[in-house]
Parts: C-alpha cells; sequence; structure tokens
C-alpha cells in the first residue's frame, strides 16, 4: 500500500514532506476525450465476446488476462499500434472490464508536467488500468518519470532546489498502463521496452466490418438489409469508426428518401446507402472526394509521380502529417499508392478505379 503523507491536496495527490505549503494546481484529470461522439460511446463493445475482428490480438490477450488474474497480479503493460479508428482505446476499456480492474483515461498532450502524471498515479487502485492515447507525444521527463513507474511501481520526486535538493521515492500500487500510437516509429526505444504485451492493429476485412454494421444497427435499432450492410462494409476503409459514422449518417438521409417525405424508413435497403454514399461522395472503396484528388493530382500533374510528401500535402491543401497519417495508410492499403525512395506514386489499379469510361452510375460514385 501506498504510504500517505501529512498533506494532501484535494486531487489526492499525497505531498512528499517539506512541500505542503506549495501549489499543486493543474492535474490531468482522467476524463472522457473532447470531441467524442456520442454515439461511438453507445456503440463501443464492453467484452471481449462483443469486440468483433483483431481475432489473434483478442485471444492472446484473453491468455494473458486469465493468466494474471490467477496469479492475482496486474496485467503486464500493454502498447496498441494502429491507425486511427480501429479499437484501440475500445480495447483498453475492454481489457479493464475483462480484468474487473478500475479505468482511467487521458492523452499525452494533456500531460504537461511531471506533477500530472503523479496526481493520477499516486490515486490510483491496484490493478488499476491507466491508457495513455497518443504516448509518442509525452514530454521527456514525463516519460523519464513513467520509466520507474512502470518497473518499480514507485515515483521519484526531488524536494528543494541547488545543492540541497534531494530525492525521495513515492511508493504507488501496482498498475497496468496501456499506451495507444498511430505512430510507434516515433516513441523511445527505453519505452517501448518497458511494454511487456505488444499488440498491433490491422484494418478489418469485409467480413467483419459487416458484422460490426450488423452489431450497430442492432443497438442503434436501425433494420438494414443484407445488401446495404455488404456495401456498407466495403465502403468504410476497412476502420469500424468509419463505418458506425457512416451508418448514422444513411440514418439520417433514409429520414427524407421515404418517396421524398420526412418520415422514417422502415429499414436501410442498398438503394438508401447507395444514394447516401452518393450524396456524401463515397465510392466502392470507401475514397473520399480527397483521396480522389490525392490520386488525381499524381496521375495529372506528375505523370503518375514519383512525387514527394512535401510537394504533395501543398497540392491539396494540407499538412504533410495529415497526408501521411490520414490519407495514405488507406490508399497504400488498398493498394492504389506506393511509397518509394523517390516518393509517391500511384498503382494501375488506381489508374483502373478512376478511369472515367469505366465509371457506373448505379446511384452512386465509381460503383
Amino acid at each position: 500500500m501506498a504510504k500517505k503523507s501529512k498533506a494532501a491536496d484535494d486531487s489526492g495527490f499525497k505531498i512528499p514532506p517539506g512541500m505542503a505549503g506549495e501549489s499543486f494546481s493543474g492535474f490531468a484529470r482522467p476524463e472522457k476525450f473532447s470531441g467524442e461522439d456520442e454515439g461511438d460511446a453507445v456503440l463501443r463493445p464492453r467484452r471481449f465476446q462483443e469486440f468483433l475482428g483483431q481475432k489473434q490480438i483478442k485471444e492472446n490477450l484473453s491468455v494473458f488476462i486469465e493468466a494474471a488474474k490467477a496469479r492475482g497480479e496486474s496485467l503486464d503493460h500493454l502498447f496498441l499500434i494502429g491507425p486511427p479508428g480501429l479499437g484501440k482505446t475500445t480495447l483498453a476499456q475492454v481489457v479493464a472490464n475483462e480484468l474487473g480492474a478500475e479505468f482511467k483515461v487521458t492523452s499525452a498532450p494533456a500531460l504537461e508536467k511531471p506533477k500530472d502524471l503523479a496526481g493520477i498515479l499516486t490515486t490510483v487502485t491496484e490493478k488499476t488500468v491507466f491508457f495513455i492515447d497518443e504516448i509518442h507525444r509525452l514530454k521527456p521527463a514525463i516519460e523519464e518519470m513513467l520509466y520507474i513507474a512502470m518497473e518499480d511501481y514507485e515515483l521519484d520526486w526531488i524536494i528543494g532546489a541547488g545543492p540541497s535538493a534531494r530525492t525521495i521515492r513515492i511508493p504507488i500500487q501496482p498498475f497496468t498502463l496501456v499506451g495507444a500510437t498511430t505512430k510507434a516509429g516515433n516513441v523511445s526505444s527505453p519505452l517501448i521496452s518497458r511494454f511487456g504485451i505488444t499488440c498491433r492493429f490491422s484494418f478489418y476485412d469485409e467480413t467483419d466490418m459487416e458484422a460490426i454494421v450488423r452489431r450497430s444497427a442492432g443497438i442503434l435499432k436501425v433494420p438494414i438489409d443484407d445488401d446495404a450492410a455488404r456495401l456498407l462494409a466495403k465502403s468504410a476503409r476497412g476502420t469500424p469508426r468509419v463505418v458506425n459514422r457512416l451508418l448514422r449518417r444513411v440514418r439520417d438521409f433514409g429520414y427524407f428518401l421515404a418517396e421524398g417525405q420526412k418520415t422514417l424508413q422502415s429499414k436501410i435497403t442498398k438503394d438508401v446507402v447507395l444514394e447516401s454514399l452518393s450524396r456524401l461522395e463515397i465510392d466502392k472503396l470507401g475514397l473520399e472526394k480527397h483521396d480522389r484528388e490525392i490520386l488525381r493530382i499524381i496521375i495529372e500533374r506528375y505523370s503518375g509521380g514519383p512525387v514527394g510528401a512535401e510537394t504533395l500535402a501543398i497540392s491539396i491543401g494540407e499538412s504533410v502529417d495529415t497526408l501521411e497519417d490520414y490519407y495514405e495508410p488507406f490508399l497504400i492499403q488498398a493498394g492504389l499508392l506506393q511509397r518509394t525512395p523517390r516518393g509517391r506514386m500511384v498503382t494501375a489499379l488506381a489508374y483502373e478505379h478512376l478511369n472515367p469510361e469505366k465509371r457506373g452510375r448505379e446511384g452512386g460514385l465509381l460503383f
């Protein structure tokens, strides 16, 4: 058990001796991410049996969790890697539920000073799952404090300044750190080496995506045809967050597509999905307007490539980070774009997909 100091602020942080008179405002308190869609919270799985896809990850984690529970220990620290929208935050919550442990969540940018991290870790209960999103953005001072906390379940704290400064160790409860990142290459090697379990997320296949559509439609109480569910699954970039967003938008369009009257459709049909995707400018591969614009610019302005990332980003009016983190992963996964030492190049599949002579007009774009 952590030793209680004589002084503590209202956040629960145990202030080391000699520091009771100092101000400790500004702790990063675990709370819901700003801007999170309320609909996503309703659709989030709570247990492994509800979490569809990522079969190998689930099977391995189930073994590790049961073993940790049998030993009466906290689960090893968990490192989640993958593009946005694939379920890293959801899986962290599922792990906490399976362990029957408390779940605390924050993001790396919210941890501005070491005392922010200390304010959270000194209040965790035994076996708590502590989730840090975008962990590659941790500041060096906070990251170094985290090393000792992950290994020894203690915090180093400096008291005083100058020649009279000294370091004390504050014990904390054993916990499980879950770090999530979309940029594993930006996480330092010392931090990565302290995670006992690493899981790499991949884009979901169409079978899993279709199952997610059906599950989400059931939760939203929106009947959906088989063809409609299959079409939505194909158009969602292999990403659950995208398919859930599309499902809600298709539901909205269905409200207005019943013979021009503002009446709710009895179910979502293929025609409703086709019309909705056409209005949203999403094609059968899940490409949005900006995705197609990237491919067209490379083809029309740069003869198919190669073209540098900075030049391409300027051409489409986006930052290099947005290009590399949001647009390129799926374009590469879909076989439409290549990264080469000389720059980005489109593939033969991209030429075929964008060829105007081969476009269909079955109620939408490129179907």
